[in-house]
């Protein structure tokens, strides 16, 4: 299966990657991407960009370029076991989407239980459209109530190639589960490199043989269609232009 949507893309504005997003449009088109989603980390992440980066991004960001279409995100932070991210509201309205993670120099890893609250709770805000790498080891979930209330928010679950090539060590078993988990619940998912630099967009190897091991199904798989992913935002009322 060919998949043509990386969402989960980082450049040097995030303060920890490698290329700029001109160079991560043009490899995007190069490694056979037709959507890239351009997803900097929050403001609270050290060296992340600055909030008004965010509220600039649509009035400057073009909507395709060299032959890929462009969505304007973030990776937000959950901050507390509430699930507070750090973007205020005004800013989540003017973004495509939204993916909510946990990042421990953000919020200081807890129980099971407050881990899993912090994700659940996110899942109330109704601008959260994805989940970042929640099999990531150093905050243990319950999985099944998060794919659950998943199911419920019409959230996606991302199964983060990056954690699995070495960013979030112990990753792999807990990713499995949770697809598995989602194939069992008809949760939607979405193959994301989390890359850092341009040449790894585009590159779902892993992500994509855990797909494979459980046998998800095609229509649960986000980015294997432009239109998935564009028909999936616009429900939620964004994409107005596309």
């Amino acid at each position: 299966m060919k998949y043509i949507v990386d969402l989960h893309t980082h450049s040097i504005v995030s303060g920890h990657a490698f290329t700029t997003l001109f160079e991560n449009i043009k490899q995007a088109g190069l490694n056979g991407i037709k959507v890239l989603g351009t997803s900097e980390h929050g403001p609270n992440m050290p060296g992340g960009p600055h909030i008004f980066y965010f509220g600039n991004m649509k009035k400057n960001i073009p909507r395709e370029l060299y032959g890929v279409t462009i969505l304007r995100g973030c990776e937000a932070n959950i901050i507390d076991y509430e699930g507070n991210i750090d973007l205020p509201e005004e800013t989540q309205e003017k973004l495509d989407y939204i993916i909510a993670s946990l990042h421990d120099v953000c919020i200081t890893p807890g129980t099971i239980e407050e881990n899993t609250r912090a994700v659940l709770k996110v899942m109330d805000n109704e601008r959260i459209d994805i989940l970042g790498h929640l099999g990531n080891p150093a905050f243990p979930i319950n999985k099944e109530a998060v794919v659950k209330k998943a199911k419920e928010a019409n959230v996606i679950i991302e199964i983060n190639n990056g954690s699995l090539t070495g960013s979030r060590e112990g990753s792999k078993e807990n990713c499995i589960e949770i697809a598995k988990l989602c194939k069992k619940n008809g949760v939607k998912v979405i193959l994301s490199t989390d890359a850092h630099i341009s040449l790894k967009i585009g590159k779902f190897e892993k992500a994509q043989e855990i797909v494979e091991r459980v046998n998800m199904p095609e229509e649960l798989i986000i980015n294997n269609k432009e239109s998935k992913i564009f028909d999936y935002l616009k429900s939620k009322g964004k994409l107005i232009d596309i």
